[in-house]
């Protein structure tokens, strides 16, 4: 299989998760789905030929979108943007204006959100609670804000196999998907989190709390059910611990690397939860 590497840092990506993630995959599956989207470290690493994946993030579903079906037009947008603060703010500051906003085609909008991504301070994306990006400018040297390579090889990977993107909040995608014995489900939301450790990081303007924890659980009792195999990563809270209690448990040590305060970045410990043994 040819390299395909995420293409966005994301909060709570796996990628330095990888190799302990790979010890409690299924051997076999039929198809793949991951409803928390983020940057897909897991996807891309498994490469699998039928994956249906989702984000509530739009403007995250809009960049895997176009990156499918039009790569060369986004490479060519991003080559335009500058690195330099006052033009950073200037893109940031683009939907802020909703009516303007509106009027960016399905390429600028995926070709800023990459700018932002790759220029912004340790590459966190963060929206306000109206949804406005607000995280600022990161003063890099040489940010690589085209990367065409990585972004052919990502667009090579979605034409020749069944890869879909939806927009979704969780509850509604598993409403609508038909899972079947043999498929294989990714869970990684927002962290359940104590206290006020994790709330930097909106990955929406909604957020995500205590009762979603609990739509989630109950939706891993039905895929149970169904035969459906799921692997759920998690914070290893009293509160999370206690949800999953009857499921495999396995306490990990993930390095965090992107965190808005320098103290709160290293090993820290995360759960991998699973209704199966192999």
């Amino acid at each position: 299989m040819a390299m395909v590497q995420p293409i966005v840092k994301w909060a709570g990506g796996k990628r330095q998760l990888l190799s302990l993630l790979d010890l409690f995959i299924p051997k076999e599956f039929e198809q793949y789905y991951e409803p928390f989207a983020g940057g897909a470290a897991l996807l891309f690493y498994l490469q699998p030929k039928r994956a249906i994946m989702a984000d509530l993030n739009n403007e995250l579903i809009n960049l895997y979108q176009i990156i499918r079906s039009d790569v060369q037009a986004l490479i060519n947008d991003l080559h335009q943007h500058q690195n330099t603060k006052e033009y950073y703010y200037s893109v940031r500051e683009l939907d802020r204006n909703y009516e303007e906003y509106a009027k960016l085609t399905a390429v600028q909008r995926a070709s800023r959100l990459l700018y932002l991504n790759r220029t912004c301070y340790n590459g966190l994306y963060r929206v306000n609670r109206r949804g406005e990006f607000n995280t600022p400018y990161g003063h890099y040297k040489n940010p690589g804000i085209v990367n065409a390579e990585a972004l052919i090889a990502m667009h090579r990977y979605f034409k020749e196999n069944e890869i879909t993107f939806l927009h979704r909040n969780f509850v509604d995608f598993f409403q609508e998907q038909t899972f079947k014995k043999g498929d294989f489900v990714y869970l990684d939301p927002p962290y359940d989190c104590i206290g006020d450790q994790n709330n930097f990081v909106y990955y929406n303007a909604q957020g995500f709390g205590k009762s979603e924890q609990l739509q989630l659980k109950e939706i891993c009792d039905k895929l149970t059910e169904q035969g459906v195999k799921f692997l759920l990563s998690n914070s290893a809270t009293p509160f999370i611990l206690d949800l999953y209690r009857y499921y495999y448990i396995d306490i990990v040590k993930a390095r965090r690397i992107i965190a808005s305060q320098v103290d709160r970045r290293g090993a820290i410990d995360e759960v991998v939860i699973r209704n199966y043994v192999e």
